[in-house]
């Protein structure tokens, strides 16, 4: 059998599809995660698995820098799926352009917990191309009766799992905070009177094909 000269070797990885978009970046995009947290409402970023209590708040926000596609969905202390961003599907073909802040909540509302305490698990993901399977899911879960709803957030916790395995060969190429003027933009206690802007606390995203992050908060 004639081998292979090692020019026609390096020829081929150059062009396989899979080693040629292996580290292309096509998944960019600002993320923030941000709490009002304790009796003095300190103005705090969430990056990892935390603590918070009832009566703390959180708002985040998705500011596209290529066109990929983000996904934010949360479970809920008993299970509950409730998808924040996008705000439906339908704002895929409609609003949803690059540089622009989208605040979850929108506008100036933020997301207060209740005295309902437990697990709080926020699930993030881009990809390059829709997560089609997970969108049905979370369709059928929204228009299901109650009492079939546990089966189905059940299998969007799957399909975001299988998701992460389906593109494990993916890189996430930069994950950093954005910088205004040089400096990193500091956190502090929230004044009384104005709501601090996540944006503050964004971070630049960018990686190849797929990103997902999952933090659980310990609500208390």
């Amino acid at each position: 059998m004639k081998r292979p000269t090692m020019f026609a070797l390096v020829m081929m990885f150059a062009l396989s599809p899979a080693f040629a978009q292996g580290s292309a970046e096509n998944v960019s995009f600002k993320w923030a995660f941000g709490a009002l947290a304790g009796p003095k409402k300190a103005f705090v970023p969430i990056t990892r698995d935390t603590i918070l209590n009832s009566g703390d708040e959180v708002k985040m926000l998705v500011d596209l820098g290529k066109s990929c596609f983000v996904y934010v969905v949360h479970a809920g202390p008993a299970g509950e799926i409730t998808m924040f961003f996008p705000y439906s599907f339908k704002q895929f073909t409609t609003d949803y352009a690059a540089d622009k802040n989208y605040y979850i909540p929108p506008g100036r509302d933020w997301i207060k917990f209740d005295k309902t305490t437990g697990k709080e698990t926020f699930y993030l993901l881009a990809a390059s191309e829709r997560l089609t399977q997970l969108e049905t899911l979370l369709t059928t879960y929204k228009a299901a009766d109650k009492a079939k709803r546990p089966e189905i957030a059940q299998s969007i916790v799957n399909e975001i799992r299988d998701a992460r395995r389906r593109f494990r060969s993916a890189q996430t190429l930069a994950e950093k905070p954005v910088t205004i003027g040089g400096n990193i933009r500091g956190v502090g206690e929230a004044e009384a009177a104005k709501r601090p802007d996540v944006a503050d606390i964004a971070t630049q995203i960018s990686a190849s094909n797929f990103y997902a992050k999952t933090v659980t908060i310990d609500h208390r």
